[in-house]
């Protein structure tokens, strides 16, 4: 009783063999295991086919399936590498492995600057964080004035557009988050390495909350 069934999971839509996504990714075998119990608990929790659509996921991050939020949408497209609307398994474990303590610190640097190109341009315009840092600021206790967000995005831009064109782009986005390590700091969950009771909102929306906020 209790134990990891192959048998009966591996057909599941969009179902990974934990070996594989092992091999794949710095969690072990344990460790996708325990991730599996979180996606199926995620996947079933409205519509129960073995994938997380984004109504399920705003329900896991939110505890309210109703609520729209431009961060839960951001996260969610990027944990959707297919696009085509649902979040499968490997999807699940992938996207996720880029906050285990072991992941490569340039993919963490790289899963921020997508997070922050809201239109896919290859660029992050000031617009953008300030639509970014609005969602954030939406989900969070802490509460800014419109001028000090307008200050947040400014300084931001200023320190990282290095050429003055005003969009900062992969190599300036580099560049700022070597020159200010902070920025990272949530992008590393230790408690990924011990999965032993997740609960699925603690690990994406609580720590992305202060990316910008508190540089």
């Amino acid at each position: 009783m209790g134990c990891f069934c192959l048998k009966k999971v591996r057909n599941k839509s969009g179902y990974k063999d934990p070996t594989i996504l092992a091999s794949e990714t710095p969690f072990t075998v344990n460790e996708v295991k325990a991730l599996y119990d979180l996606f199926k608990r995620v996947s079933s929790s409205i519509i129960d086919d073995g994938l997380i659509h984004k109504v399920e996921f705003q329900h896991a991050v939110f505890r309210n399936s109703s609520k729209q939020n431009l961060f839960a949408d951001r996260v969610f497209d990027l944990f959707d590498v297919k696009h085509n609307g649902v979040i499968e398994f490997g999807e699940f474990v992938r996207s996720l492995s880029v906050f285990h303590p072991n992941a490569p610190i340039a993919d963490k640097i790289a899963f921020l600057f997508r997070l922050y190109d809201l239109r896919q341009t290859g660029y992050i315009e000031g617009e953008e964080l300030k639509e970014m840092l609005l969602a954030l600021l939406g989900e969070s206790d802490l509460l800014l004035s419109n001028d000090m967000v307008e200050m947040i995005v400014e300084k931001t831009m200023v320190e990282a557009d290095s050429n003055g064109d005003g969009k900062i782009d992969e190599e300036e986005w580099r560049e700022f988050v070597k020159n200010n390590p902070s920025v990272l700091k949530n992008m590393t969950l230790p408690y990924l390495k011990d999965l032993t009771s997740l609960a699925f909102p603690s690990f994406v929306l609580n720590n992305e909350a202060e990316i910008i906020g508190n540089k």
